[in-house]
């Protein structure tokens, strides 16, 4: 019983925390732009507002200026129901991929999706930070 105030107040500072650290996003050319756009529109982040793990991929989405959708399986039960039914298991972080051919694959894990990002949508040249 004690710890679900103890958990919402660890909540409100990861939260706190994030918006006031939010990384800038990478900038990106509109070329680079309109071919991420197309390859993640059969992505979904399933995630909880407050999670730190949701939090780490959540900030690398951003940085590396990724239009992922976004979809908190705490506050909608459909999205919550589809991530156990398909997906095999209630946890968060989880990317859903959707293949071209209408399969999916659910992946776990804060680091996976994290490697899986950075593999699947690089830094350029031409979007690293200049070096001080």
């Amino acid at each position: 019983m004690i710890l679900k105030p103890i958990r919402w107040v660890l909540g409100r500072v990861i939260l706190g925390v994030d918006r006031m650290t939010s990384p800038e996003p990478l900038p990106r050319s509109d070329e680079e732009m309109a071919r991420i756009r197309e390859a993640t529109r059969n992505l979904a982040l399933y995630h909880y507002q407050a999670c730190p793990f949701c939090v780490k991929v959540r900030r690398r989405i951003r940085r590396l200026n990724l239009p992922i959708e976004l979809r908190d399986a705490k506050r909608n039960p459909e999205w919550k129901r589809e991530l156990v039914e398909k997906g095999g298991k209630e946890q968060v972080p989880c990317l859903r991929i959707r293949n071209e051919d209408g399969s999916e694959r659910w992946l776990y894990e804060s680091s996976d999706i994290i490697a899986w990002l950075e593999e699947r949508f690089p830094v350029s040249e031409n979007t690293r930070p200049e070096a001080a």
